[in-house]
């Protein structure tokens, strides 16, 4: 069963950085597509980026773009969200998830019921 692990959550200051990793045990999802989302208490899942990672696609949610930037690391099986300008409202909890046979068009959203497989969140907490 593949596996994904996430890290680099933490506590920040407002306007600072962090950057998260999200690995997978094995490359199963080379010809797929990962994402990140996240989920604040009392609020639903949402996409926050995710990367067709056969072609280097890439979406992000209108409140990320400019700040964040999805990137993939193929010799690792890792995909990296590097977080920049950092809000108090990016507080949540983060989830890397994956989904191999998932692909989408530049410009498409994507849902957490396109993933299959799901890691475990690393927190996020910005203070302001």
């Amino acid at each position: 069963r593949v596996y994904l692990v996430e890290s680099g959550g933490g506590s920040v200051q407002a306007g600072g950085s962090l950057r998260l990793s999200c690995a997978a045990s094995d490359n199963t999802y080379s010809g797929g597509s990962m994402a990140w989302f996240r989920q604040a208490p009392g609020k639903e899942r949402e996409a926050v980026a995710a990367i067709y990672i056969a072609l280097g696609i890439t979406y992000y949610a209108d409140s990320v773009k400019g700040r964040f930037a999805i990137s993939q690391d193929n010799a690792k099986n890792t995909v990296y969200l590097q977080m920049n300008n950092l809000k108090p409202e990016d507080t949540a909890m983060y989830y890397c998830a994956a989904n191999e046979a998932l692909a989408f068009s530049a410009g498409a959203k994507v849902a957490a019921s396109d993933f299959r497989r799901w890691g475990q969140g690393t927190q996020v907490t910005v203070f302001s």
